[in-house]
């Protein structure tokens, strides 16, 4: 049975006979970007595609994840832990100041962690940082942030663009106006086109060997591929479509590389909501699909299967796809044991995303062979998915890509769009918190891993592979992704 139409023959070859790469201005970048944000504030909503075009290139903050995901100093030079771990003290760094000329100090960071969790709060990640109590500013170069109990991952978390530093008089206009600390400021933003910016020239760290970049939104693989080849962008650090990323390796005006991200693919039920209110539901479609045939019909084979939350790029990832491998007999028999013998009808939510449609087409196909069927309702993304699924939680099923590093978590918060409750799984995470030595994080997050495994909040599906590819003479470019991002802070031309 046929699964899945791959692209093929005529139509990538018509990409491939596009115009020769042009000559890449010295000094400037153009990358793609997917999904255009709806504001360029990355503590403002859930979606990350604010992060990916204005973390660290234009906003930064008390600490930054660096390329291979450790935790830097940055707008703080350095911090201690009291010994019951509830209070955080920052040493500030001094002489920086926003794009607008107001200077960074312990008053705006303090202003910058308050809002986080302030009444009315938008920004998506809020419940990351619950844990903070309240914020002092003693002196301009020293913060004090109280906690109401330990958490271990917190200083991971202020890496996060959601925790970026924000300049109180530009709060309300970062959406359309950024303004932050870093290298670049943003000079204009062409709707539905593209989002420039510029060096700032009195930038308080050290100056990037670049004058400009630019985010050009870009949706379409095929449109991505040929603006690559054609010379209209210089880097894809994720192409959309695995089957033309093919052609780009082996070609020397081009760099490829195969990298990891944290970002886990997977199709989230409504727990609330039956039949999904049945776990037995949950694990029949689990053992319906095949993930090594779907990441091979939906990626051309560039992806990993998964059973749980982790990405095999974080160093606490369990590889628990053994707990309900593809048994369609299995699948039906607990279909039949839950009191669907004849199987069931739903409306699946997809996000208009290639690599959603992609893969919901697939499941759709892998839910028939048990008796179940999958009505498949395209939803615009982010505005209308984030509307009716993450805020609304109207939907039975959906599917995406949740990108956030150690995000394991999101199955303890509550109100969340799985509406998963789970005492046991909750009291898991809450320890994680207290959690003060590697080994009590790395035996926390496997017991969360196996809970949700067996419990099956979503259908774990696969970890998205980082397909980059970028003109050849380009350095200083991220291969993997410990944070959606594209940190262009360090890129550089150089033959």
């Amino acid at each position: 049975m046929k699964l899945h139409p791959i692209l093929a023959g005529g139509l990538a070859a018509l990409i491939w006979a596009a115009m020769p790469a042009a000559a890449a201005p010295p000094d400037t970048v153009s990358f793609i970007q997917s999904v255009e944000p709806p504001g360029l504030d990355p503590t403002s909503g859930s979606p990350v595609a604010a992060g990916q075009v204005t973390w660290q290139n234009v906003f930064e903050g008390l600490v930054r994840i660096d390329a291979d995901g450790a935790v830097q100093p940055q707008l703080a030079t350095g911090w201690t832990l009291s010994d019951d771990g509830t209070t955080l003290t920052f040493a500030l760094r001094e002489g920086v100041h926003f794009h607008n000329g107001a200077a960074f100090d312990s008053a705006t960071a303090k202003f910058s962690l308050d809002r986080i969790g302030a009444e009315g709060s938008t920004n998506g990640q809020k419940a990351l940082y619950a844990a903070i109590a309240s914020v002092e500013a003693p002196e301009p170069d020293r913060l004090v942030v109280h906690l109401s109990h330990p958490d271990a991952q917190l200083i991971y978390r202020l890496g996060f663009p959601a925790a970026v530093m924000v300049e109180p008089t530009s709060a309300a206009t970062n959406a359309t106006d950024p303004v932050g600390t870093g290298p670049f400021r943003v000079q204009e933003w062409r709707r539905g086109d593209r989002i420039v910016m510029t060096a700032v020239p009195d930038y308080w760290g050290e100056a990037p060997r670049l004058s400009g970049i630019t985010a050009r939104i870009i949706a379409d693989p095929q449109a991505q591929a040929a603006a690559l080849r054609s010379g209209q962008v210089d880097l894809a650090s994720e192409l959309g479509a695995p089957e033309l990323f093919t052609p780009f390796e082996g070609d020397p005006a081009f760099t490829t590389h195969v990298g990891t991200g944290e970002m886990e693919v997977v199709a989230g039920m409504n727990s609330a909501r039956p039949p999904f209110d049945d776990p037995r539901v949950r694990q029949a479609l689990m053992l319906s699909i095949d993930r090594n045939l779907l990441v091979q019909a939906a990626k051309s084979g560039f992806g990993t299967p998964i059973g749980t939350h982790f990405s095999p790029a974080s160093p606490y990832y369990k590889d628990l796809t053994g707990l309900y491998p593809y048994d369609p007999a299995r699948a039906k028999a607990l279909l039949a044991e839950a009191g669907h013998p004849n199987g069931f009808t739903f409306t699946f939510k997809v996000p208009n995303r290639t690599y959603t449609q992609r893969a919901a087409e697939i499941m759709q196909a892998f839910f028939q062979q048990i008796g179940v069927t999958a009505k498949i309702e395209t939803v615009d993304f982010p505005a209308a998915w984030v509307q009716q699924v993450m805020t609304d939680r109207d939907y039975d099923m959906t599917i995406i890509g949740h990108a956030e590093p150690l995000d394991i978590d999101i199955y303890a918060r509550h109100p969340y769009y799985f509406n998963y409750d789970n005492p046991a799984f909750d009291a898991v995470i809450a320890g994680l918190a207290d959690a003060r030595t590697e080994e009590a994080r790395a035996d926390g997050f496997a017991r969360a891993q196996e809970i949700i495994a067996q419990d099956l909040p979503a259908l774990f599906l696969y970890s998205e592979p980082k397909l980059g590819v970028w003109k050849a003479g380009l350095h200083g470019v991220w291969e993997n992704g410990p944070v959606p991002a594209n940190d262009l802070t360090d890129a550089y031309w150089a033959e």
